[in-house]
């Protein structure tokens, strides 16, 4: 990417490491419109979040709510603990991430191997995703506590702020040449942060926001689904940082499509996480019929790595009733027509 934004060549700090991450060129038609891939799993933790786990940080810093020997509370996941983990570890803090076993197992044992103390909300062993009692656990154990602050990252500003550099560096490879941003709707940080971001240095694309279906921002019916660090349950408030003005079509992918995608894109060569699935088989299914030169840009906010245990586990999959090799096969013929154009 000539003229791309460059890290420095050495650094002091892993999360010096954050950004500047790279793109990759998917799938094109022969009208010339692209999908490219922003893969965010290049930065440390395999993932987009540690750009809003810093900046949330920050802020609580600049703001006087957390000073040297503090601790930070957060519920979470996955991935977002796995960034302040990072955080916290760097600049001396404890970090208590409150969690449920809806996480992926290596991202526990992820956040564990770099001091993170976990609480289990329900330590049952049951898989249900338990976003609201997390929440409200980790905002009852950061209460009246000195020196002690709950990020909360689905109402914190600072979050959205974290992806403001992923506009500029798209910016910056692109030339400005965005027709189409899509990426998924947890926090809403990442999607929406980027798009309002760009909007300040460019105008006329179009952004489209992806949840899981089961997942209640863009409507419902609710019900469980399996894609991790997305949408919103049954249950949980959507997050303060979902722009609807800002994002101009809201659509939900299910989970069998989502593996699918993922398991699909994996024999291309690249490992992509499970909510990122979602993202690029809507991408997928959207480029054949976008006009000619299109510039389609696709936020993967997450490595497949974490999630050999389960999107990548036959047996995990077919217990479930999420492994569907049909779907597998019109994805990869997808891939391959859409491949053969570059």
């Amino acid at each position: 990417m000539p003229g791309a934004l460059q890290r420095p060549a050495v650094v002091s700090r892993v999360s010096d490491l954050v950004g500047y991450t790279p793109l990759l060129e998917l799938a094109s038609t022969g009208t010339g419109s692209r999908l490219l891939l922003k893969l965010e799993m290049f930065n440390p933790t395999g993932t987009a979040k540690i750009r809003m786990a810093r900046a949330m940080v920050d802020a609580a810093e600049a703001a006087g709510e957390l000073r040297p020997g503090g601790r930070i509370v957060e519920s979470t996941s996955g991935n977002t603990g796995l960034g302040l983990a990072v955080i916290a570890a760097e600049r001396g803090y404890a970090f208590t991430a409150v969690v449920d076993h809806h996480a992926c197992p290596d991202k526990l044992r992820g956040m564990k191997a770099l001091g993170t103390e976990l609480v289990y909300v329900v330590d049952d062993g049951t898989e249900e995703l338990a976003t609201a009692a997390r929440e409200e656990l980790a905002e009852d154990m950061a209460r009246g506590q000195d020196n002690t602050v709950f990020t909360e990252q689905h109402n914190n500003p600072a979050n959205g702020v974290g992806y403001f550099p992923v506009a500029h560096e798209l910016h910056e490879a692109l030339g400005g040449r965005i027709d189409v941003l899509i990426g998924a709707v947890g926090t809403g940080g990442a999607l929406c942060g980027t798009g309002r971001e760009l909007r300040t240095l460019m105008s006329g694309f179009t952004v489209i926001g992806v949840e899981p279906k089961g997942s209640i921002a863009f409507g419902g019916p609710a019900h469980d689904y399996y894609q991790s660090g997305t949408g919103t349950p049954e249950g949980a408030e959507i997050g303060a940082l979902v722009d609807f003005d800002l994002i101009d079509e809201g659509v939900k992918v299910g989970d069998v499509e989502a593996f699918a995608t993922c398991r699909a894109v994996a024999r291309t060569g690249l490992l992509i996480g499970g909510s990122a699935g979602g993202v690029v088989h809507e991408a997928l299914s959207r480029l054949p019929s976008l006009p000619p030169g299109t510039t389609m840009v696709a936020l993967v906010n997450d490595g497949g790595e974490k999630y050999m245990d389960t999107v990548f586990n036959d047996d995990w999959m077919r217990a479930r009733g999420l492994l569907d090799p049909e779907a597998e096969r019109e994805i990869e013929e997808l891939l391959t027509k859409l491949r053969g154009n570059r």
